[in-house]
């Protein structure tokens, strides 16, 4: 407690520190213009513009426009969320936002899930590439630096036409800080500096950005480090990371409509402890030892100065993911042999590696075929790569019926979970823009084609087998698990959407889509044998295919913002787990290949979905200086089948907040997030029951010293220090209760 008053006092300290310093000083906020540079604004212009007017840029669409110029429902989230709020995560911040919510498997590995579908079914990009690696547990959303991300733009349903298999749910676009061409040279920068003390974390981060007329760069870096967190009911064991993330962008315009664009991101991180998670059952000890992401990405823009054509955009990219995971297993089988001697196997150690490659490419033309009349077509073309083994290391000791050790064997068994494999995806897709009656009514549909390729080598069950350093590279009892093969198929998918203008800051809006997601290479390919029971992946496994509808209503005055929207998803063909049998071939080593049954579990076609829900955002500025903010979300999920719940549904939720700003001082947030009890769960599942947390953040103004700015945010999360359950995270694995009280403070001192 002593603590806590501590630190309160010192957020106060700075609040006011920063009042007192500030009739020198002045607001500074940073807007990006339309030639691309930054401006400075007036003190002013913060009290007479509290609250979002829609009028941010969104570039997510695939073309350029105001966010209330677009039907979808949208949420943007800009940097300086990411500043004030302690940001353990991108997950951390985005969890505020309506109709999303977050599930973590430790404090580095979290993620989204969006009106009920996780981020299998969501379509996840840094700067426009795809992030694909596995399954949920991929920790995509924690492979980017926070501190280097300048907003988050986040499509709330399905967006198949514009970016193909997979956005059944919605399309994440992380889009990273970057610099700009001006008229004359300059070069400004940042570092920023952090603690949270929930798990003792520590942030360094430092980027610089300069350019010219002709020419931009811009370079970060940035290292973070944390212990085991901390929650009401103890240490989380295993739970601690450090991560390091090193950017490098330059762009170069030879003519005023000519623009060349590179980027080099590479963010790894090193002891990772995943402390739960289904992938990992039982006492097992888990950790990330390596898990990195590599892209490189060239693109190029033209833009004429006349005619029909109004952009031509052409990029690459190629990304690497590597996880290394090694697994403790704490386990001892012992098995009792006909000869009444005893076996004991002891699994010393199990090294499980993933390498992930992906590349792709994508040309898109713009046209302006009439005044209110835009026309988008192009096509792209991406494909990803897996490479795996598992080694696993076990000693096996045998004992004499009497009780004496009789010799004990060092085994090495090399595996390949997932045989090598490819998943090629090559669409064209096409949408139209039109808008009429003097711009009240905007019109949008579109349409998309792609040919999905998958290919697969030979996968077996067991590699080799080393026994006391003697390799037999075919042991007794390899299984086939999949043969060779190559997979083909076709998937289309349509969008139609409406905006219109009830008055100058009311509208109505309706999306109507028809989505798809191909199956996975993991959904394809999966083989884990558990001993009595293998979970199996299924080779003719067909497209999902989901049919949306969205009508939403927002409202967009100077001093009330509200967007709310009701939402249908209905999608046919879902993928589930089904009792089933794997029949496979085994070589007995001496020849003879025979056939065996197990009892499995198979992933199968068999199953439609149905959610359906509505969320909403809302400020209100009451007051000149206070803000009222309030976001919710709430979505039921039944597999219309069996009539069963849908499994990692969230339960309603949402939060309530104030928002005070001090003219010449700076903010102060308090919030109020709570989530209902969940009793509508799939079997196998927990129910979870109702909570509420208290959070509480501040930021100062921008401090003049000298040619430099020094801002200061803090603020703690889970003020009560409340013991609570995400339902998102219990469900995935044996992360029962949510970090405790989190005491954080950001420095940034920019130039």
């Amino acid at each position: 407690m002593n603590k806590l008053l501590f630190f309160s006092a010192a957020l106060v300290a700075v609040f006011f520190f920063s009042q007192a310093t500030g009739q020198d000083g002045r607001i500074v906020v940073e807007r990006l213009t339309r030639s691309g540079q930054q401006e400075e604004m007036a003190p002013d212009t913060v009290a007479r513009d509290p609250i979002p007017l829609g009028e941010v840029e969104v570039t997510s669409l695939r073309v350029n426009r105001r966010m209330k110029e677009v039907p979808q429902p949208m949420t943007v989230v800009g940097s300086g969320s990411f500043l004030k709020q302690s940001a353990l995560t991108l997950s951390n911040v985005l969890g505020y936002e309506p109709g999303i919510a977050m599930g973590r498997d430790g404090a580095w590995s979290t993620n989204i899930n969006i009106r009920g579908l996780g981020e299998s079914r969501l379509v996840t990009m840094v700067d426009g590439h795809r992030v694909e690696t596995a399954t949920d547990l991929t920790a995509s959303f924690s492979m980017t630096d926070v501190n280097d991300i300048e907003r988050v733009e986040v499509i709330r349903g399905a967006q198949s036409v514009l970016y193909g298999t997979g956005a059944m749910g919605g399309i994440v676009n992380i889009i990273t800080r970057d610099g700009y061409f001006a008229a004359q040279p300059y070069l400004s920068g940042n570092v920023t500096l952090g603690y949270g003390d929930v798990n003792h974390l520590f942030t360094r981060h430092a980027g610089v950005t300069t350019g010219a007329e002709k020419w931009t760069l811009r370079l970060s870096g940035s290292r973070t480090t944390a212990d085991d967190l901390r929650t009401p009911n103890g240490t989380l064991p295993n739970s601690q990371f450090t991560m390091s993330n090193v950017t490098a962008r330059a762009g170069w315009r030879p003519a005023k409509n000519h623009i060349f664009k590179i980027q080099y991101q590479n963010n790894w991180s090193e002891n990772v402890g995943i402390p739960g998670g289904s992938a990992f059952p039982g006492p097992a000890t888990a950790t990330y030892t390596d898990i990195s992401r590599h892209l490189w990405s060239a693109g190029y823009t033209f833009t004429p100065v006349s005619g029909r054509l109004s952009s031509l955009k052409a990029n690459y990219f190629t990304q690497f993911i590597q996880r290394d995971v090694e697994m403790i297993p704490n386990t001892v089988t012992e098995t009792v042999l006909p000869n009444k001697s005893r076996q004991v196997s002891t699994p010393v150690k199990i090294l499980p590696i993933g390498n992930h490659l992906m590349h792709g490419g994508q040309l898109q033309s713009t046209w302006d075929l009439g005044k209110h009349h835009t026309l988008i077509a192009g096509a792209d073309i991406w494909s990803r790569s897996v490479r795996t083994v598992r080694t696993k290391e076990i000693t096996v000791q045998v004992f004499s019926p009497a009780g004496e050790l009789v010799r004990t064997n060092q085994l090495e068994r090399g595996e390949t979970p997932t045989p090598a494999s490819s998943f090629t995806s090559t669409g064209v897709f096409i949408q139209d823009e039109a808008r009429l009656w003097r711009n009240r009514l905007t019109l949008i549909a579109g349409g998309r084609l792609d040919g999905i390729r998958v290919k697969n080598e030979k996968g077996l069950d067991i590699d080799y087998l080393i026994v006391n350093g003697v390799r037999n590279d075919t042991p007794p009892n390899q299984r086939i698990t999949f043969e060779a093969g190559d997979h083909r198929s076709l998937s289309w998918s349509a969008n139609a959407g409406a905006l219109y203008k009830l008055t100058r800051e009311t509208d109505l809006t309706l999306n109507l889509a028809r989505s798809f997601r191909a199956p996975s290479i993991e959904e394809r390919f999966k083989y884990i044998d558990l001993g009595n029971l293998v979970r199996l992946g299924n080779t003719a496994l067909e497209p999902e295919n989901g049919a949306s509808a969205d009508l939403g209503l927002r409202i967009w005055k100077p001093r009330f913002n509200l967007q709310i929207n009701g939402f249908v998803n209905r999608i046919s063909n879902l993928i589930v787990e089904t009792p089933g049998e794997f029949i496979f071939s085994t070589n007995t080593g001496t020849g003879t290949v025979v056939s065996d049954t197990l009892p499995a579990l198979v992933n199968a076609n068999v199953s439609r979905a149905l959610l359906c829900g509505a969320d909403f955002g809302m400020q209100y500025n009451v007051w000149p200086q206070i803000v009222l903010l309030a976001s919710g979300g709430y979505v039921r999920g039944q597999d219309r089948t069996s009539e069963r719940d849908l499994p990692q549904v969230p339960p309603l939720n949402g939060r309530i907040g104030v928002r005070f700003a001090a003219p010449r001082t700076g903010t102060a947030e308090i919030t109020l997030v709570g989530a209902a009890r969940q009793d509508k769960i799939a079997e196998g599942e927990k129910e979870t029951g109702g909570y509420t947390r208290l959070d509480l953040a501040l930021s100062s103004i921008p401090l003049r010293l000298g040619p430099t700015r020094l801002q200061f945010f803090g603020g703690i999360d889970n003020l009560t220090n409340r013991s609570y359950t995400n339902h998102l995270a219990t469900n995935r694995g044996s992360i029962s209760v949510e970090p405790g009280r989190n005491l954080y403070l950001r420095l940034n001192l920019a130039f």
